[in-house]
C-alpha cells in the first residue's frame, strides 16, 4: 500500500508558461498534470510562467486530475521565487529536481510546513515528489525517501542522470538500469510509489509501450510523459488488463476456498498458489478497483 490512493499512472508534464496547454491536458483526464517551471520554460519566460501557473491552479477546473507544478532545484536561484509565487495557487504538490540530499527534501518541507501554518491549511497536505536524476541521487535515494512524511513519489530520470555520469543513453537503457531498479526498490522498501522515466521519442508510440510495460514488470506505478498521445497508453498499461484481474478473482477465491476446507497451498490450473501469490493476486485487484474510481 502506498501513502495516497491517488493513481499517477500517467504523470503528464506541460510548460507553465502555456495556459493553453494546461487546458489541453486537463481535457486528456491524466491522472497528474505537471505544470513545468524547469527544463520546460525557457529562463526568459521563468516568471510569466509562475503567473501562468497561479493563473491555472486559480481559475481552471481540472476534474480529478492531481495539480502539481515541477519546481526549479532546491539551492538554485529560481527555486524560492517558484515557491513564493505558486502556492498561492495551493497545488497538491511539488515535483523536486535533482534530488540529491535529504536536506532539500526538508527545506522544501519546512517552507511547505510554515506557509500551510500560515494560511491556516491542513498540516502535511502539500506532497513532495523528488526526481531522482543524478549519481548522487542515486546513491542517497534511501535519505531522499525517508527525508519527511510529506514525500510521496520517488521519481526517475534516466536522461539526466546519462548526461550527469557521462554514459552513452541507448534504447536498451542497460547504462541506467542499475539505477532504474535503485528508485523503484527505494519507493517499495519505504512504501511509496515509483514513477518511471520519460521516453522522448514521441512518433515511436509502439515503443513507448513496450516502455512501460518493462516499467510496470520492474513495479513502477506509473509514467512520466511529455506528449498528450503518451497519456492514454501508460493509463492502459498501468492499470490491470481484464485478463489479469479474471485470472486474479479465481485466484483469491480459490484461496478463500482452500481456506474454507482447511488447505494451504493449492493447484489452480496446474500451478501451485501459496501467499505470494495470493497477495499478488490482491495487489492486482486493489488497483484494478482504483483505476475504475480514477477514471469515473
Amino acid at each position: 500500500m502506498t501513502k495516497t490512493p491517488h493513481l499517477r499512472r500517467a504523470m503528464l508534464f506541460m510548460p507553465g508558461d502555456s495556459l493553453r496547454k494546461i487546458e489541453k491536458a486537463i481535457g486528456l483526464g491524466a491522472d497528474s498534470i505537471v505544470m513545468d517551471l524547469e527544463d520546460g520554460v525557457a529562463f526568459s519566460q521563468k516568471a510569466a510562467a509562475r503567473h501562468t501557473i497561479v493563473q491555472a491552479l486559480q481559475t481552471l477546473d481540472f476534474g480529478r486530475s492531481e495539480r502539481l507544478v515541477r519546481m526549479n532545484p532546491v539551492g538554485s536561484e529560481l527555486a524560492e521565487d517558484d515557491l513564493r509565487s505558486t502556492i498561492t495557487g495551493r497545488p497538491a504538490g511539488y515535483v523536486l529536481p535533482k534530488a540529491e540530499f535529504a536536506e532539500q527534501v526538508e527545506m522544501l518541507a519546512e517552507f511547505l510546513t510554515l506557509e500551510e501554518r500560515a494560511r491556516g491549511w491542513p498540516a502535511g497536505q502539500i506532497k513532495i515528489l523528488p526526481i531522482v536524476e543524478t549519481a548522487l541521487g542515486v546513491m542517497n535515494v534511501r535519505e531522499i525517501a525517508l527525508a519527511d512524511p510529506r514525500v510521496d513519489a520517488l521519481l526517475f530520470g534516466a536522461e539526466d542522470l546519462a548526461g550527469d555520469m557521462g554514459a552513452v543513453r541507448t534504447s536498451a537503457g542497460w547504462e541506467v538500469f542499475y539505477a532504474r531498479s535503485a528508485v523503484v526498490m527505494a519507493a517499495k522498501a519505504y512504501r511509496l510509489q515509483a514513477i518511471d522515466q520519460v521516453y522522448f521519442d514521441l512518433n515511436n508510440l509502439e515503443g513507448f509501450e513496450a516502455e512501460c510495460q518493462t516499467g510496470r514488470q520492474m513495479a513502477y506505478d506509473g509514467k512520466m510523459v511529455i506528449h498528450p498521445r503518451q497519456a492514454e497508453i501508460a493509463q492502459r498499461v498501468f492499470a490491470p488488463s481484464p485478463e489479469e484481474i479474471q485470472r486474479a478473482q479465481r485466484i483469491v477465491q480459490a484461496h478463500e476456498e482452500a481456506q474454507a476446507a482447511g488447505l494451504g497451498a493449492f493447484a489452480l490450473d496446474g500451478r501451485m498458489v501459496d501467499m505470494p501469490v495470493v497477495r499478488m493476486a490482491e495487489q492486482v485487484l486493489s488497483k484494478a478497483k482504483a483505476a475504475v474510481n480514477g477514471d469515473r
